[in-house]
Parts: structure tokens; sequence; C-alpha cells
């Protein structure tokens, strides 16, 4: 089930609330978050009923060896049982999500034929499992404390984190799940999370999936091996880029919206990451709690920064490949990793040459745009391997980026430019019968969603005076902050209205493919 459907929206999500709340009240909370679960698993089985089993399977397992792990704290084995109880994890990813792309690179190296048919991925198996691998480790040092069967099966099924994330830790949910006053509907928080809601079903029906269709052609046609002049490969990159940040950034402000409607906070996932001034704060702001995860589990296990500068480099570089392998099972991902790997060696060492040669702070405005500008080019680079099905996709749009193919544009624009026309043509610049149309829709949109993604704020900006996240509180001060007023209320509510007159035409989120 979608956030962005009618049956989500007009018939899941009232019955689900209205509920939920009803039980809490008058039988009791534990009721209430029995309903949830059910619920949580109805909207998972909803895609599809034949992987249950799985989900329920693994968050028995995991529960069971969570739990043995918290009371053998410090006791001989455990340590075996907490790999085991990883691995079983892993295990499972491994072969969902990975069992293909390794035999099909084993047949290309080894020249054999092996094929274990056709493997569907079940939905949201990288974040459930990554939530309950972070449940295993915290359980293994000691810091879980509540072993209660029913809260951990909501903190894993929990429906509007569970397809996409965020990820979140078992000592950030848990205590708000043993709140007694969670049953008790408050008007602030269902208005807060409907105005969260309807902020992301905007972004998403409306932004994202407005200029999709640009991104989807000029890929496409690269795939196919057509050459792409620079306008043509940009204005496909740059539509990717700005789809992608508003598809993730859309469902981020929906689960957070919802989560809100049902009392609870969820952490940051997702933080204007285009405003970043490097790439290491674009690794703060972009799937933030994935790039903790990452951290937490992944680059402090390999030595973190420990053990020096070279090999603090390599742990960072392996951290982003296991990163870009997380993303998808094909070599794109991979190089996209590495790529974003490559960035962060290069930001840390720029950084120790501006230290050494006694440059201090951010630069001034000056500094903070040029580092701005170069990061959002190094990731949309980056994006093309990213969104390409192929290697050879993704050199088609890099070669015209590159401009290796020239620079062409519409013949339509000739004629209104004058004699501009003539110092372009001489500059290079080719005009091409046609395309006209598609040229003014494609830069037309890409104008106005650079304009709101960097000029504007963002959702947690505009609801700051309202917590809208766990732990997070944004110090900017902003003329545009919602309150509970009329103004605001006709303002969301019209939102809304125009992403619900906008759902039949319903597409997957983005991140639903990891």
């Amino acid at each position: 089930m979608l956030f962005n459907s009618y049956a989500f929206i007009f018939g899941f999500l009232p019955v689900t609330l209205v509920v939920f709340y009803l039980l809490g009240r008058n039988i009791g909370i534990r009721a209430g978050i029995g309903w949830l679960v059910i619920c949580s698993l109805f909207f998972y089985g909803w895609w599809n009923p034949a992987y249950l089993g799985l989900i329920v399977g693994s968050m028995m397992f995991n529960f069971i060896v969570g739990t043995s792990l918290a009371r053998r704290v410090g006791r001989p084995g455990n340590r075996t049982l907490l790999l085991l109880g990883v691995g079983v994890n892993l295990g499972l990813i491994a072969y969902f999500k990975y069992a293909n792309f390794f035999v099909g690179n084993l047949n290309t190296v080894a020249g054999t034929d092996y094929n274990l048919g056709v493997i569907i991925l079940p939905l949201a198996i990288s974040f459930f499992t990554f939530q309950q691998i972070t449940f295993l480790i915290d359980s293994y040092v000691g810091k879980v404390k509540e072993y209660n069967l029913l809260n951990y099966c909501l903190f894993v099924t929990f429906f509007p984190q569970l397809i996409a994330g965020p990820i979140v830790h078992h000592s950030e949910m848990m205590p708000q799940f043993a709140r007694r006053s969670l049953a008790n509907p408050r008007a602030i928080n269902l208005a807060v999370g409907l105005s969260i809601f309807a902020l992301g079903l905007f972004k998403k029906v409306v932004l994202a999936d407005g200029i999709a269709p640009y991104a989807d052609s000029v890929f496409a046609d690269a795939e196919n091996g057509q050459a792409l002049d620079a306008i043509a490969a940009w204005g496909g990159a740059l539509s990717y880029t700005f789809q992608l940040y508003f598809d993730f950034s859309g469902y981020s402000d929906m689960a957070i919206g919802l989560a809100r409607m049902f009392s609870i906070r969820l952490p940051l996932n997702f933080n204007s990451p285009y405003k970043a001034t490097n790439i290491i704060d674009f690794w703060r702001r972009w799937h933030m709690t994935l790039s903790r995860f990452l951290r937490d589990y992944v680059y402090i296990p390999l030595g973190g920064n420990r053990k020096g500068n070279a090999r603090r480099h390599v742990n960072m570089l392996a951290t982003m490949l296991i990163g870009g392998l997380w993303h998808g099972a094909g070599w794109t991902f991979v190089v996209w990793g590495g790529l974003h790997g490559l960035y962060l060696v290069i930001n840390h060492f720029w950084q120790v040459l501006r230290r050494s040669a006694g440059f201090g702070g951010d630069g001034g405005w000056l500094g903070r745009s040029t580092g701005q500008a170069i990061t959002f080019l190094a990731v949309v680079v980056g994006w093309v391997f990213f969104r390409a099905l192929t290697f050879d996709g993704a050199l088609v749009m890099l070669e015209g980026m590159a401009g290796l193919n020239g620079v062409a544009l519409p013949a339509a624009i000739a004629h209104r430019a004058g004699a501009l026309a003539s110092s372009l043509q001489a500059a290079g610049v080719e005009f091409s019968t046609g395309g006209g149309g598609d040229f003014l829709k494609t830069w037309g949109w890409i104008a106005v969603l650079i304009a709101i993604t960097f000029l504007l704020p963002n959702t947690q900006e505009i609801m700051r005076r309202y917590k809208p996240v766990l732990g997070y509180v944004s110090l900017a001060v902003r003329r545009l902050e919602w309150r509970p007023t009329p103004v605001w209320a006709c303002g969301i509510a019209a939102l809304l209205a125009v992403g619900v007159l906008s759902l039949p035409e319903v597409s997957v989120f983005l991140y639903f493919q990891f």
C-alpha cells in the first residue's frame, strides 16, 4: 500500500487512527499498540501477503536472540550468539537481494551457467533487517532495557517508517511506546502531523512526479545509445536530481507526519542536503539514519579514524562502497558509493590543507556559496550512476554533460534571440528543429525546483515551533513558520487538495526499490 493512494488516505489511515485511539482510551494502551501491529502487518501484506511470514519470522528470531543477548551481557558465548544473529540477518538480505547479482557475476567470470531462477525482493527487507541488526548489537552491549514482545513488534513494523525508513533505534522508540498518554489524542499532534503529511504528499505527487518524465526520457535515450548534447544531458541529470530529492523528502515528511498523528516522533532523515557546503555535510543531511547506521556499525567497527589517516580513508571508502551496494545489487551502485567515498577522502584532505595553511572558518558568503555549488555538481554527477541502468547508459550521459556531443538549442530560440543567435552559433551552439516544448517544460521545472530547494525553508524549519522530529531542534528563525491559524489551515488544505487530485497518477517512491 502506498501513502500516495486513495486506499491509504481515505481508508487505511482514518480507520487505523480512529480505532487506535478508541481502543487505547477505552481498553488500554496495550490494545492500541496491538491494533497498530495488526494494521502495520496488513499494510505490509497489502503488497504481497506471501512475505508476511518472512517479516514475522524475522521479528521472532531477532527478538529471541536480542533478549538472550541483553540478559547475558558480558558472559562467555555472547559474541558467538551475536555473530550468529547478525549472520542470519545478512544472509537473508544476501539471498533475496544479492544472490542473482553474485551468481551472474560468477557466471561472467568463470563461464558457468548457474541459475537461481527469479527471486522477488521482499519490500523493505533492507530497512527492517538493518533496524533489527541495530537491536542485536545494542542488546549485546547492554543498551536494551525493555523486552516487551508487543512493543518490539511495533518497533519493527510501525507502518509510517516500515517501508523506507528512517532506520530507528530501539532506545528511541520504546520510551514513546511505553507512555500512558500515547492513547490520548491531542488536537495539536493531529494538526501538526496532517500538515507535515500534506507537505510531503505535495512534494511527491506534484513536484517529484511532475518532473519525473523529463528525467526518464533522457535516461532512456542514453540507455539506447543515443548521443546527447550538453543541454539535453544536463536537463535529464538535473531532472532526476530533483525528482529523487523531492521523492525522498516527500516520503520522509509523510512518514514523520503519520507518526506524529499517533503522538510518535521519528528521527530526522532528510535535512536540505543540497544546501550542504561540502560532501561531509551532505552525508549529514541525506538519509541521515542510514549514514548513522553506516558510521556506527560499519565505519567505527572497521577502525574509524583511530588507526591513522591512511586507514581512516580506507575505512571511509569501504563504508561508502557497502553503502552503495546496500542501495542496489548492481555495479553502478557500487561505483556511486565508491565515487562518494572518493569525494569524502578529497574533502578531508582539503580540510587538512586549509587548516595547515591557516585558513579557518567557512570562507564567508563566497566560500559557502562556492562550496555549495561544487558539492551540488559533484552530487549530480554521482546521481548519473545511481539512476543509470548500465555503465554504457551512464557514460553516454556523462559524455553529453561534458559537452563532447556539442550544445544544441531549439530553433525557436534562435528566432527570438536576434543577434545573440549568431554569437551562439559562432561559439558552436547548434539550433535544431523541434523539441521546443520539452525544452521549456524541462528547464521550467528545473528553475522552479531550484528556487524551492535553495530559497525556501524545509519542513522542519517551517514546523520548528512544534518540534516535528525526535532530538532535532531547528535554530533557524523563519517568517514562514507554521501555526494553528485559519490562514495556515487554508494553505495546508489547498496543498492537500492538490495532492489528492494528483493521485490518479500513482507512482511508487524511488526508495522502495532499495
